[in-house]
Parts: C-alpha cells; structure tokens; sequence
C-alpha cells in the first residue's frame, strides 16, 4: 500500500464526512437564522429558544435523509472491504 493509497483513501473518507453532514449543518444553520430574525423582530432575547427547534429541525431531516446518509456510509465501507485485498500488501 502506497502512500497515494492512504491518502486517497482519506480523501474520500473526509469528503463523504463533507457530504454526509452538509445538510444537518445546512438545516441547523437556515433554522438559527430564522430564529434569530424572529428573535431580533420581536426583541425576545431568550438564550435557549433556538435550541428546541435545532434539535427538532435535525431530528427531521434525520428522518428524511438517514436513509441516503446510511446508504452513502455503506457503499463506502463495501468499497474499503472490497479492496482489502490491495491494502495489506
């Protein structure tokens, strides 16, 4: 195993981090901001009103994308084993 083996191999492994997380992140940054235009509307200065519906919003787009984020998981863990082979010589 070369060294151009273990970096593309960690390449792909950051960009699938990248992919798999952008829409949680995408989600919990478009709630907070909207939370906080309504805050800033109406002058509620409360700290913890933004957490509740973070957490809701992400636990929705879990349901909604669990299934792609488990699918992109597994197709990436089956090429890894597929080519284990290659990786111990």
């Amino acid at each position: 195993m070369t060294i151009d083996d273990v970096t593309a191999i960690a390449s792909q492994a950051l960009f699938l981090i990248i992919k798999c997380s952008a829409p949680l992140l995408l989600v919990s940054l478009c709630v907070g901001l909207a939370v906080s235009i309504f805050q800033t509307a109406t002058s509620i200065q409360e700290q913890t009103l933004t957490f509740v519906p973070k957490v809701l919003a992400i636990f929705i787009t879990l349901m909604i994308l669990g299934h792609w984020i488990l699918t992109q998981i597994i197709e990436y863990m089956q090429m890894l084993w597929s080519n284990f082979s290659l990786y111990i010589r």
